[in-house]
C-alpha cells in the first residue's frame, strides 16, 4: 500500500488540473471534502458538481477507510450511460452509512470502481491515482465537466 500512495498524484496536483483545465469552476471546501463546482460568473449559490477531493471518512461514507496514511479518493460525476458502459447497471442507493451492492473493492488504491456510496448515482472514485491512471481519468472529467455545464445551462433557464 505505501507504495501506492507514495506514487499517487497529490490532491493539488489533481485540483490544479482541474481549475486550469476548465473554465468556470471554483473549488469549495466542505464535508471534508474540496468539491468543485460549475457555476458560471457564480450565478448559483454553489454551481453544479463536477468532481471532488475526499480527505477522510464521514459518518455515512466510510466505504474507502481514507482514515489510512496518505489515502484520498477523486470522485467525478459521470452521464449515466458513460457509468453503465464501464460498470453495467448503476446500482440501487445503498441504505444510510452503507456502501453500493457489487463486486468492488472501495478501499483498493489506484484502480477506478464506482463511488461506494454515489454509485447509483452515476459517480465514480479512484483512491490515491497514480500519473497514468489520473492520465484515464482525464477524458471522464472533461465528460463531468460537459455534464455540469449541460446541466448549469437547463438550470439557469428555469
Amino acid at each position: 500500500m505505501r507504495d501506492l500512495v507514495s506514487s499517487a498524484v497529490s490532491r493539488d496536483e489533481i485540483a490544479d488540473y482541474v481549475l486550469s483545465v476548465f473554465d468556470g469552476v471554483t473549488p469549495t471546501k466542505t464535508w471534508g471534502e474540496t468539491a468543485f463546482f460549475f457555476s458560471s460568473g457564480l450565478e448559483m449559490k454553489r454551481g453544479i458538481y463536477v468532481c471532488t477531493l475526499k480527505d477522510k471518512d464521514g459518518e455515512n461514507d466510510s466505504g474507502s477507510c481514507l482514515d489510512r496514511p496518505g489515502v484520498y479518493r477523486l470522485n467525478i460525476g459521470l452521464p449515466a450511460d458513460v457509468f453503465v458502459s464501464h460498470f453495467g447497471p448503476k446500482p440501487a442507493r445503498p441504505p444510510k452509512g452503507g456502501v453500493i451492492a457489487g463486486p468492488w473493492d472501495f478501499t483498493a488504491l489506484n484502480q477506478l470502481t464506482p463511488h461506494p456510496v454515489y454509485g447509483w448515482m452515476g459517480w465514480v472514485a479512484v483512491l490515491c491515482p497514480s500519473a497514468e491512471t489520473l492520465e484515464q481519468c482525464k477524458p471522464l472529467l472533461r465528460l463531468a465537466y460537459d455534464k455540469a455545464v449541460a446541466s448549469f445551462a437547463k438550470r439557469s433557464k428555469l
